[in-house]
């Protein structure tokens, strides 16, 4: 079953170059919605603005084989294992989530273009590498959503709060849920296929059509903002804000005794404060 290219089976019922063109309208859905998400938050506005301000105000200039530097630090601590969570499972949930996203999506684009029907089998690689990538996504996202997202007792929130931002990853989840099942069921031809496979369309449709109210955008953003930070760091302005050294794991450790020595124990709630463990 899992080098079996679900996506072939069904070209029986849908025409290849539907499925094909529905691919490349969610492209554009993306796209445009990548353009409005930026231009009405004032993303991109902000950025700039706020690089050219960094540079000014300076302590001393980043030069290109630095800037070089942090621009490769950027995408390997950043942007491929996630360096800003501190906490480890968050990563590994995030990471999970993240690759299997990749995976699912540039198989199905390979998938439906490269191999559309029976005629013209799929590797077994490919195949095997868009299961693997659903199930990823389904473990990391399930993971996040029920296991770590739920411990929300520092913020006093409902466990299962849904807010507009989480658009994004519910539907991801959905999706990649709705589409093991229809997959199953079309490459095993068990009933049922038909309406797993319009109800994955329809999760599908709303996870690239609602980049403008999810966080699907951040994404596009997230990287060049964190390579932002490094380089205000790097030329001293760090936005403004104090900073506390690196180099100096002792001041760093002096310095959180002191935060912790000096804070109310119940924060005016009259209970024992915990651990910071949410995040």
């Amino acid at each position: 079953m899992f080098a079996s290219n679900p996506f072939a089976e069904i070209s029986a019922s849908i025409a290849p170059a539907v499925m094909q063109w529905y691919v490349v309208a969610m492209i554009v859905l993306v796209i445009a919605g990548t353009l409005f998400d930026v231009i009405h938050k004032g993303s991109a506005k902000y950025f700039f603005e706020n690089m050219r301000s960094s540079k000014g105000k300076g302590a001393r200039p980043v030069g290109g084989g630095e800037l070089m530097s942090i621009a490769v630090q950027t995408g390997v601590v950043d942007v491929l294992t996630s360096g800003e969570f501190c906490n480890q499972r968050r990563r590994l949930a995030h990471l999970l989530t993240m690759y299997g996203f990749v995976l699912y999506l540039v198989t199905t684009v390979i998938m439906i273009f490269g191999y559309p029907t029976p005629a013209t089998p799929a590797p077994a690689i490919v195949a095997a590498l868009w299961w693997l990538g659903a199930l990823m996504v389904c473990v990391g996202g399930y993971w996040f959503w029920f296991f770590i997202r739920v411990d929300v007792a520092a913020e006093g929130k409902p466990a299962l709060r849904v807010m507009r931002a989480d658009l994004f990853v519910i539907s991801l989840m959905v999706s990649a849920t709705l589409g093991l099942i229809w997959a199953a069921l079309q490459v095993n031809g068990s009933a049922g296929a038909g309406l797993f496979f319009v109800l994955y369309i329809i999760a599908t449709t709303v996870l690239f059509a609602g980049v403008p109210w999810s966080k699907f955008a951040h994404m596009f953003f997230k990287p060049a903002a964190a390579f932002e930070k490094r380089v205000s760091e790097a030329n001293g302005t760090a936005a403004n804000l104090p900073t506390q050294t690196r180099d100096d794991p002792e001041q760093q450790q002096r310095h959180s005794m002191e935060l912790l020595r000096d804070a109310p124990m119940n924060m005016g709630l009259g209970i024992k404060r915990e651990a910071p463990r949410h995040y």
